[in-house]
């Protein structure tokens, strides 16, 4: 599924003027020539840097099984990976249909607020109605309020606490 949008950038110029103009962006299943870019986004959020060519490897290794397993999207701008939301469809024991659960939803920092991880958003409900899903889940840290405020305008709800237990 490739999915176009034309979406509009507000912004000013050296005198503070208003200056709008229009970019197009594409939503459309990540390609392993996507590896880097996606792995950029993730640092850029905070996520775990690979260390060691090693561990480089395994991180493009996860992606790919995402590629080829799971669901893994990108929005683009100008031949640019600006965005990422990896998708897994999850059985549950209580229920006849699947749960579609986003491990990561990630937006530059560049082109939050302009209508991105809505596309996304968009783009996961799509597939998950495809796929005949009862709900659409996914976590968001604590500190992220904006993601927070984000999700709840899109119509997501809290409605759960998530634990954790740490392995060494």
């Amino acid at each position: 599924m490739l999915v176009r949008f034309l979406m509009k950038m507000n912004n000013t110029n050296y005198y503070n003027y208003p200056i709008e103009h229009y970019f197009e962006m594409i939503i459309r299943p990540a390609t392993k020539n996507d590896i880097s870019e996606i792995l950029g986004l993730l640092y850029e959020l905070g996520r775990p840097k690979a260390k060691t060519k090693p561990q480089r490897a395994k991180f493009e290794k996860q992606i790919i099984q995402y590629i080829t397993e799971k669901q893994l999207a990108v929005a683009k701008v100008d031949s640019v990976v600006v965005g990422v939301v990896s998708m897994i469809l999850v059985p549950r024991l209580n229920q006849t249909r699947l749960e579609m659960y986003i491990p990561e939803l990630v937006v530059s920092s560049k082109y939050q607020k302009m209508g991105v991880g809505k596309a996304l958003i968009d783009y996961v409900v799509s597939v998950a109605k495809k796929k005949n899903c009862y709900r659409i889940r996914l976590e968001s840290g604590h500190a992220r309020k904006e993601s927070h405020r984000f999700y709840s305008h899109l119509g997501f709800e809290q409605y759960a606490k998530t634990f954790k237990l740490e392995l060494s």
